[in-house]
């Protein structure tokens, strides 16, 4: 018998079509031979405790949702020894299914809960520099600066602008932009760095905004940060130079970017700044950034292509979905370090 599948629906993600696609993708699954359990949620918190839940009852937990309740979710169970974790698009950006190889039509990404193979992936924590608390984890790009303002504004605009709406957010916000001066030190306590610059990111993985591919180097299970730097330009070179070439990840050629790789570093600036990832808000500069290696079990399509996110093969093995123990524990022991 195949283990039992907990499909968690964001209901308002991607401006409503969550709700509108959960009964379609609830029928692909059971299609698939799996016992399908559904339930909605009301906010993250609400996300991470069903997710919580599901995974101690050794069900395969399913997010149908954009990236932001998918990294939240991630980020609750990394917590549990054997969670498996399965991503479906339903949001507007979409990126950690894009990077996974994962299907966009959310049907059709049915077959890789179904037959795809469990991956140890790693997450990046964002925390408080001055505290010793554990922080928040996340799937995709953790950024501040220019970025803040465009994350802000992508997260007030109307729904219908779909997946356009990074790109018009990236334009309302240099508008008004200013650069500010920011400074990170890699792993701490390590070498120090200053820059006057629109952003600085830190990359678990390659894509965020619906596409671009800020960081086209970035491994899923290495362990490290790709720590991006885009210094100061002209606004006209940011949008006839910079932007464009993002979409491709080409960015990085240019001599006003900087790429740097580390396992944890700091971010401070000259002035406020709410640093986000996966779309949401996840803490206020200045915060500390750290990769947590295999922290948490991904569903992945079984035929890897050339630019597959992972360094390392996943052993020969069906999916945790026609299983019907428990998977086998893959965190590492600084992965344990989270909290529900």
């Amino acid at each position: 018998m195949p283990a039992p599948v907990c499909l968690i629906v964001n209901p308002s993600a991607g401006g409503g079509k969550g709700a509108r696609i959960a009964p379609q993708v609830e029928r692909a699954l059971r299609e698939h031979g799996l016992i399908v359990r559904r339930v909605d949620t009301r906010d993250l918190e609400h996300a991470r405790a069903l997710a919580c839940e599901a995974a101690r009852a050794k069900e395969t937990v399913v997010a149908l949702s954009g990236d932001g309740m998918i990294g939240a979710i991630a980020d609750a169970l990394r917590a549990i020894p054997g969670a498996v974790l399965g991503v479906l698009p339903g949001g507007r950006g979409n990126d950690l299914a894009r990077v996974l190889g994962i299907s966009a039509d959310p049907l059709a990404a049915c077959a890789t809960v179904a037959h795809g193979v469990p991956q140890a992936m790693d997450l990046g924590e964002v925390a408080d520099m001055r505290a010793a608390a554990v922080g928040r984890g996340f799937v995709g790009i953790a950024s501040a600066g220019f970025d803040s303002d465009a994350n802000r504004i992508a997260n007030e605009a109307p729904s219908w602008l779909g997946g356009l709406v990074y790109a018009y957010a990236a334009l309302r916000a240099l508008v008004s932009w200013t650069p500010a001066r920011f400074e990170i030190e890699l792993d701490p306590p390590g070498e120090r760095r200053g820059f006057t610059a629109y952003s600085v990111g830190a990359a678990n993985s390659k894509a965020y905004g619906g596409g671009m591919r800020a960081a086209p180097d970035a491994m899923l299970d290495d362990g490290l940060l790709e720590v991006l730097v885009l210094e100061r330009v002209s606004k006209l070179t940011f949008v006839r130079t910079i932007l464009p070439r993002v979409f491709k990840g080409t960015h990085v050629q240019l001599p006003t970017v900087h790429v740097f790789r580390a396992a944890e570093v700091g971010i401070s600036a000259d002035r406020p700044f709410t640093i986000y990832a996966d779309g949401d808000p996840i803490g206020e500069l200045p915060v500390r950034v750290r990769a947590l290696r295999g922290a948490v079990t991904v569903l992945v399509p079984a035929a890897r292509n050339e630019d597959s996110p992972f360094a390392s093969t996943p052993p020969p093995s069906s999916s945790p979905a026609a299983q019907t123990g428990p998977v086998e524990e893959t965190f590492s022991a600084q992965a344990r370090d989270g909290a529900d």
